[in-house]
């Protein structure tokens, strides 16, 4: 067993997941608040991400008989005590030197879901067996990223699903890097040997500038690799980054075992639309075949009753646990997890409703009332 991670006090005057924004902005230095915080270019999308969710309105019912409250969500087959999961974020040591230690520790403890990045900064090991060790935890997957060798990525593969993981996540909107205007002007730079898990070497003699790119682009994932590592994979393989309703239906068609509904937190395309405002067209495409998850701009209880409203199944929450990782280790991410599921909580109750089974397009309310019953 991993060393626990160290046990901190959670600083004074945090109240919500904006005052562990905001505390966490004077812990981190420049270079790793733009890293962590920054979006591609204008950032008009990790805006409108925020905007989108305040855009919605709940429609409670009030006098309905309450049972106690159920959280208890279904994913790929098991059953897991919330709807709420860890998103994959890239070296959270940079933010506290227990990076994904810390961050496993306290979602298994939430009763959280996991997904580790590819780009962790502890090794996947060390990782899982704290995520693992508590009975009351959320499911354990590992992020993958497409990089062009095939014979890495199965050995990658097998090296986690021996650690414990349960399922993949592929990133798919992701074949080169966003234009972060933000990250430049800081002058972020990723320290050396940082990655516990390097990547493939490129090839001898690969260019740099448009030659570079072009040499990449070539490398890309397509629906060939989906199904490639389909046929192979001995975990089930959830698709991260779908935005399109065809592109839904495709992977659906491909047997996936789930989608999520994501935009990479407004981190590598500017201007595309918010999570909340795709995530009915994506849901209504699969017509049930796989589970569909959301991720961007969660920050409220209330949030996440509007995503499972509109036809999620679970949602995944990012940044904010990187700022209450800054902030106080295991310690300020089980706080931020304890807000959310606290407010969750309290807005089923408000919403007269007390389990997830009974959250449907009706519980919010929208200028259109047949707007959403008809993206569903």
């Amino acid at each position: 067993m991993p060393s626990l991670p160290r046990r901190q006090s959670l600083p004074p005057g945090l109240f919500t997941l904006s005052d562990h924004e905001a505390m966490a902005q004077g812990r981190l230095d420049a270079a790793a608040w733009a890293y962590f915080h920054g979006g591609a270019a204008d950032e008009i999308t990790l805006r409108a991400n925020r905007q989108a969710w305040d855009r919605l309105s709940l429609r409670p019912r009030v006098l309905r008989p309450l049972q106690p409250l159920d959280l208890g969500c279904h994913l790929l087959g098991k059953s897991w005590p919330t709807p709420l999961l860890v998103a994959p974020m890239a070296c959270q040591r940079l933010a506290h030197p227990d990076g994904e230690r810390a961050t496993a520790l306290a979602a298994a403890a939430l009763g959280a879901g996991l997904v580790l990045s590819a780009q962790t900064s502890t090794p996947p090991e060390l990782v899982a067996q704290l995520a693992l060790g508590d009975a009351g935890r959320g499911p354990l997957w590992f992020q993958l990223y497409g990089l062009g060798d095939r014979a890495w990525m199965l050995e990658l593969v097998q090296r986690v699903q021996q650690a414990g993981y349960e399922a993949l996540v592929l990133t798919v909107d992701a074949p080169v890097n966003g234009v972060r205007d933000r990250e430049r002007r800081a002058g972020f730079t990723l320290p050396p040997d940082w990655l516990a898990l390097p990547g493939p070497a490129a090839p001898a003699g690969t260019p740099g500038g448009p030659a570079g790119l072009q040499a990449l682009l070539s490398q890309a994932l397509s629906w060939a690799d989906v199904e490639w590592l389909l046929a192979r994979s001995p975990l089930p393989l959830l698709l991260k980054g779908i935005t399109h309703p065809d592109d839904a239906r495709q992977a659906a068609s491909l047997g996936v075992a789930g989608l999520i509904c994501s935009n990479h937190g407004g981190r590598v395309l500017d201007t595309l639309p918010a999570t909340a405002e795709l995530l009915p067209a994506i849901v209504q495409a699969v017509q049930g075949a796989c589970p569909v998850l959301v991720d961007g701009g969660i920050r409220r209880g209330t949030d996440i009753v509007k995503a499972l409203a509109l036809g999620a199944q679970a949602v995944l929450v990012g940044r904010p646990i990187l700022h209450g990782l800054a902030n106080a280790g295991a310690t300020g991410v089980a706080h931020v997890l304890r807000l959310l599921l606290d407010e969750f909580m309290a807005a089923l109750a408000l919403c007269g409703i007390d389990r997830l089974a009974d959250l449907k397009p009706d519980c919010l309310w929208l200028k259109n009332t047949n707007e959403i019953d008809s993206r569903l």
